[in-house]
């Protein structure tokens, strides 16, 4: 069942770490069919664990939901709530697919982390888990591999 308060229509405080983030679901009123649903992330923020500079990400979530959806304004208040966590890239993006996968159980889940160049070095990480299932079109993520000023 959905949470009764979600955060969704009413003012909520910005939380100031992850672990502090509500994810809210809310059931799938197409449950009955396989679809692909796509968030895309093109401003998310943290910060490296070790010099407590900013990082910066493109991130691209795609999921194939099951009983229940991911709720936006939850989405996007997890996400935000990264902007003064330290931790490497690849720590956040696969944080943020296994939290995504225990709050909303989808049938596929994968993530994709396009992070900026730090140290002249841009790292890409992905994550993926559950089974794609048969014929459901996935587009490509549509972001290119960092290339500099080609």
């Amino acid at each position: 069942m959905a949470k009764k308060t979600l955060q969704l229509g009413r003012a909520v405080a910005w939380p100031d770490s992850p672990d502090k983030a509500v994810l809210d679901r809310v059931p799938n009123p197409q449950a009955g069919t396989d679809y692909l649903v796509r968030f895309a992330i093109p401003e998310f923020t943290s910060v490296c664990p070790i010099t407590g500079q900013p990082d910066f990400a493109h991130l691209v979530l795609d999921y194939v939901p099951g009983r229940w959806l991911l709720e936006s304004k939850s989405l996007k208040l997890y996400a935000a709530s990264f902007r003064n966590h330290g931790a490497f890239h690849e720590d956040c993006t696969v944080m943020i697919g296994k939290r995504i996968v225990e709050e909303i159980k989808p049938k596929w889940l994968r993530i994709g982390g396009y992070w900026y160049p730090r140290g002249g070095i841009p790292i890409d990480v992905f994550f993926q888990t559950g089974r794609l299932p048969k014929g459901v079109w996935v587009p490509d993520q549509g972001v290119a591999t960092y290339r500099g000023r080609g």
